[in-house]
């Protein structure tokens, strides 16, 4: 494609992507693209972006997640951090994937400028590394509290290790549930 703007990046689940902005300088500042429909058309096909959300977590160490939504309102997210740093996890929870129940960690921040791609059917949180972390994200599904699923990001079966010791998290994200051994997955 002719003066690409995304370098985006394949990871080995499959349809989930990290990507890194071209960053263009002068002496006024720094300059960088967040989205391309062009750039991102294989991902978003007939999806478009229908909400963006911005978060403030103010204490180094807090978890948030694993959420996701169910069908019709399965979405894709885009994520960027804006201001502190995260490790973003994200795990494969689509019915018959190859990579079923596989987790993925990247170190989002403000100032490595990385994004993650998400694809439906993964389950989506992190952890704070700073302070006052803002994040924005864009989502191709309106949320729908009727649709909205959560596993627990302490999950053994996840093996989900955190940088920090935990700090916070929410009463609604401490009661997440385990996987059973009934859990397939959730079809897209």
């Amino acid at each position: 494609m002719k003066n690409k703007k995304l370098n985006i990046i394949n990871t080995y689940l499959d349809g989930l992507n990290i990507i890194e902005p071209n960053i263009y300088e002068d002496e006024r500042g720094e300059f960088g693209r967040v989205f391309c429909e062009d750039e991102l058309s294989y991902i978003f096909k007939e999806n478009n972006i229908k909400q963006v959300n911005h978060s403030i977590t103010h204490k180094k160490g807090s978890v948030r997640g694993l959420h996701f939504q169910y069908s019709p309102n399965c979405e894709i997210k885009l994520i960027k951090c804006i201001k502190g740093k995260i490790i973003d996890i994200v795990v494969d929870i689509r019915k018959d994937s190859i990579t079923f129940l596989k987790s993925f960690s990247v170190e989002l921040s403000a100032e490595n400028k990385k994004m993650i791609l998400i694809p439906k059917g993964f389950a989506h949180g992190f952890q704070t590394i700073e302070d006052d972390t803002e994040l924005i994200y864009f989502h191709s599904e309106i949320y729908s509290p009727e649709n909205e699923g959560a596993i627990s990001i302490f999950d053994p079966k996840l093996d989900i290790i955190f940088p920090l010791k935990v700090s916070d998290i929410s009463d609604k994200d401490k009661s997440h549930k385990y996987l059973d051994n009934y859990f397939k997955g959730i079809k897209i």
